[in-house]
């Protein structure tokens, strides 16, 4: 499995057990990431030690956060939908980099993980 693929399955199985999802953000809200092809990610993580070593990478005051799984899976994940966001997943690495799935996938993928 690439670095990428066990990333992904350490995400699902870490939410399901602990049913909490973490991000970063700021006064403003939580950065997005755009791809080459002008694709918007928006980043979340499984445990607090991966969402905070994102937010010093990233620095510009970022602060890590933490979220129920059912509100992220009944509020986020509709809303980023809606506005044509991906979903980053336990992005990591020097460069953060890591798997994106549509809203669509993640939520099918927490169904698989029941």
């Amino acid at each position: 499995m690439s670095q990428s693929g066990s990333q992904a399955a350490a995400f699902f199985r870490d939410v399901r057990q602990s049913n909490v999802v973490w991000f970063v953000r700021d006064d403003n809200g939580s950065p997005t990431h755009s791809s080459a092809d002008g694709t918007r990610s928006l980043p979340f993580w499984s445990t607090s030690p991966r969402a905070q070593r994102a937010a010093k990478m990233w620095g510009h005051g970022l602060r890590v956060e933490a979220m129920s799984l059912g509100t992220w899976r009944d509020r986020v994940l509709p809303d980023a939908a809606r506005d044509g966001l991906v979903i980053g997943i336990n992005w990591s690495g020097p460069r953060l980099v890591c798997w994106s799935f549509t809203p669509r996938e993640v939520l099918n993928r927490l169904g698989a993980a029941d």
